[in-house]
C-alpha cells in the first residue's frame, strides 16, 4: 500500500458530503448513465469533509488507510451495493460499512461515469499515459461512450508491451493476432496504429473493436474465450490488469476536487495484481 500524493496540503475549508457529491455528479454527468451500482454518496458519515482519500476500490484496507489519514471521506471507482449482491449489511460488507460509520467517514463512488469522462475518465487517462489520442467511440451511437478508439504512433506489439509496462508498472498479458502453434512467442511484426480501449473487465468488447477496424484492443481482464477471439478476429489483445487500468480516473477526479475546494486529497494505492 502506498500513498502516491496529497494535493492541497494546507486545509482551512470543509464541504458537506452532499455538496461534494453534487459537484462530482454534475462534473461526471452521472444522470446520463444506467449503471450496475448507485453513483454518488453511498455511505453518509454525517460530518463535514475536510480531508479526502481516494482509491480504486472501497476495500477494508483502503478504509483503514483513510482512518489512519484522518480522512472524512473516501472517493472510489468501485463502491458498494452492486446489482445482484445480497442486501444485508453482514459479514465483510457489514464490517466495511460499520468502520465507515464508526469513524464518521463518507464513501462516494463513481463507476461508469468515471470510465467514460472524456478528460478525467479511466479510458482518457490510460490513453494519455500510453501516448495515444482518443478519436471516437467504440460504440458510435453512445453519447457518453464507456469504450473508445484511439490512435498512436505506428508500433509493433513489442513496442506497445514496453510502453504499457513502463506506464502501469506491470507487463500486460498479450494475445497475438497472428497465432503460430509452433512458436514460443506470440509477438509479431505487424504495426499497431488504431486501438480500442476500455479499462477494467471489458474483454468481451474485443469483437466490437475488431468490427471498428482496430489493430489492437486494450482492457484490464482476460477470459479463456478472449484468446480465441483475438486469434480468430485478427486483433492483438492486451490484458493490462483491472486495477492497473483504473487508477487514473479516480486520481484525476481527486485532483479536480482538490483544486476546486482547496481540500487535501490523498490517493492510496492498495496493491492488487488482478
Amino acid at each position: 500500500m502506498t500513498a502516491n500524493h496529497t494535493i492541497a496540503e494546507s486545509n482551512t475549508q470543509s464541504i458537506s458530503a452532499q455538496a461534494l457529491t453534487q459537484f462530482c455528479d454534475d462534473y461526471l454527468s452521472t444522470s446520463a448513465f444506467k449503471d450496475y451500482a448507485p453513483n454518488g454518496l453511498q455511505v453518509d458519515g454525517g460530518r463535514p469533509i475536510q480531508r479526502i482519500v481516494t482509491g480504486v476500490t472501497a476495500c477494508e484496507a483502503l478504509i483503514d488507510a483513510a482512518i489512519a489519514n484522518n480522512a472524512d471521506a473516501i472517493m472510489v471507482h468501485h463502491g458498494y451495493f452492486w446489482k445482484g449482491e445480497p442486501a444485508p449489511l453482514t459479514g465483510m460488507k457489514g464490517r466495511r460499512v460499520r468502520k465507515l460509520m464508526q469513524h464518521g467517514i463518507s464513501m462516494i463512488g463513481y463507476h461508469l461515469p468515471l470510465d467514460a469522462h472524456p478528460i478525467s475518465g479511466n479510458n482518457a487517462k490510460l490513453a494519455d499515459v500510453l501516448g495515444m489520442t482518443i478519436t471516437g467511440a467504440l460504440y458510435p451511437t453512445e453519447s457518453h461512450p464507456v469504450g473508445n478508439i484511439a490512435t498512436c504512433t505506428p508500433q509493433t506489439a513489442d513496442d506497445l508491451i514496453a510502453t504499457i509496462t513502463q506506464a502501469l508498472g506491470r507487463a500486460p498479458l498479450h494475445i497475438s493476432a497472428e497465432y503460430h502453434a509452433d512458436s514460443s512467442t506470440q509477438t509479431n511484426g505487424r504495426l499497431i496504429k488504431r486501438v480500442g480501449i476500455c479499462t477494467g473487465g471489458a474483454q468481451d468488447m474485443i469483437e466490437q473493436a475488431a468490427t471498428m477496424g482496430c489493430d489492437a484492443f486494450i482492457s484490464g481482464e482476460i477470459s479463456e474465450r478472449t484468446t480465441h477471439s483475438a486469434r480468430e478476429l485478427g486483433i492483438d489483445y492486451f490484458a493490462c490488469g483491472h486495477h492497473a487500468t483504473e487508477r487514473g480516473g479516480i486520481q484525476a477526479l481527486g485532483e479536480i476536487v482538490a483544486q476546486k475546494f482547496g481540500l487535501p486529497v490523498t490517493f492510496i494505492d492498495i496493491e492488487n495484481p488482478a
